[in-house]
């Protein structure tokens, strides 16, 4: 039996991990499409480049809301259902770009709305891992992140290449509502999710959301995932853009998009791994920083090295944002109390890290370079070094006592430690 008296549940497996992955493929790959397609899409559609921007900016904007309101359907409806509402809608999304002529009003609608279903199931997947996965936490919770990320990469690098074949860019970012629908109906099979009428005796997530916004650990938490993403999202808007000033095709300019993917899957799949049973996870993520900080300042000196410079820039973002969800999942031994502060940590931060790419390209816009744009998001990282410093593992039960109004949430444990309690 485990502490909260439910019976032991068997680790998922395989079967498990392949369905964690093909759910986390469609997250990022609808987001990162539109980017090295920006050229054709501005030209068809005359959007503006800070208008462009919102391609990157409304599917943040409406994550974050939705990843509040999805503990609340996800409670109400099951996981399994709201997921699969989350999938859908993603599926449809897509689907609807293929039809975007010279009005942009409705891609930028379908952006948003894409973004609502990833909010959807981002707010219900953590808690699935830390439940089906309580030994493995921090290992699967790299591969989901590795995964989401991976899928970043296919929309940079196929979304031109699909373009092309079809003749059309609308192909290009449609295209991805297959990979949505597959994932749908794998996930409508599958019995990973908790019955809607599931209750952990004792562990309280009514509500929890609401008592988040009353926890100082729940805003630090936020705000340091939102200023981390920052520099993912402002890169997924502007990257190929950046080359194509110099010179470079699109497909190009979304190879080095994918490149920057695939170093943040391997990053996001690797820090987890070697973090796992150790207490302190400040500095695992000092190094993902700094990582980072190398990147922005080979951009902004505009170095030759241009493969070497994504690659570090990857390892440094993919590092951080699957270090930053096993960390939010540590702080709180119970899968739905660890799940709901996950998700509004990505609630607000999500909606942090939304302003980026808007910044950004405003900058790029009035002084037609993204040198102040790399020097913006360099300063961030060098504030968000001493910030990390907040979270020592010994304070995670301070940080979080009352905050579901439970016992249980006082004994935080850091990773390992719970999760092979749990699975006792």
């Amino acid at each position: 039996m485990t502490a909260a008296g439910t019976p032991p549940r068997r680790e998922g497996g395989i079967g498990f991990a392949l369905l964690i992955v093909l759910v986390a493929l469609n997250l990022r790959a609808f987001y990162t499409s539109s980017s090295p397609l920006l050229e054709s899409i501005r030209n068809a559609t005359g959007l503006s480049f800070q208008w462009a921007a919102m391609l990157t900016v409304l599917p943040m904007m409406t994550m974050g809301p939705m990843s509040l309101a999805g503990v609340a359907i996800g409670r109400r409806f099951g996981e399994r259902a709201a997921i699969l509402l989350g999938l859908a809608t993603i599926a449809a999304s897509c689907a609807s770009r293929f039809f975007v002529t010279g009005d942009a009003l409705p891609l930028l609608l379908s952006a948003a709305l894409a973004g609502a279903g990833v909010g959807l199931v981002q707010a219900l997947m953590p808690a699935v891992i830390k439940r089906n996965c309580p030994a493995r936490m921090g290992i699967a919770m790299g591969l989901y992140s590795a995964a989401l990320m991976g899928g970043g990469g296919l929309g940079a690098m196929g979304s031109p290449w699909v373009a092309r074949l079809a003749g059309a860019w609308q192909a290009g970012l449609a295209a991805w509502a297959l990979p949505a629908l597959l994932a749908l109906w794998a996930w409508s099979r599958s019995a990973y999710a908790a019955p809607v009428s599931a209750r952990v005796p004792g562990a309280r997530t009514d509500a929890g959301w609401l008592r988040c916004f009353a926890n100082r650990r729940a805003w630090l938490l936020a705000v340091y995932f939102g200023l981390v993403n920052g520099g993912y999202t402002s890169l997924v808007a502007w990257l190929p853009h950046f080359y194509a000033q110099q010179g470079w095709s699109a497909a190009q300019g979304g190879a080095m998009l994918a490149l920057m993917t695939a170093a943040q899957l391997v990053s996001a799949l690797l820090l987890p791994a070697l973090a796992r049973g150790r207490r302190d996870l400040r500095p695992w993520l000092a190094l993902t920083l700094l990582a980072q900080l190398a990147g922005f300042a080979g951009l902004l000196l505009n170095a030759p090295a241009a493969a070497a410079i994504v690659v570090v820039l990857g390892f440094g973002l993919g590092g951080s944002f699957a270090l930053c969800m096993v960390l939010a999942l540590d702080h709180l031994p119970d899968p739905a109390q660890a799940g709901t502060l996950a998700a509004f940590m990505q609630a607000v931060g999500f909606m942090i890290a939304a302003l980026a790419p808007f910044v950004t390209g405003a900058v790029r816009e009035h002084t037609g370079s993204f040198g102040f744009a790399w020097a913006y998001l360099g300063a961030v990282v060098v504030l968000l070094l001493p910030l990390s410093w907040r979270f020592d593992p010994r304070g995670y039960a301070r940080a979080t006592a009352g905050l579901f109004g439970s016992p249980t949430s006082a004994r935080a444990v850091p990773l390992g430690r719970a999760a092979h309690a749990a699975a006792e």
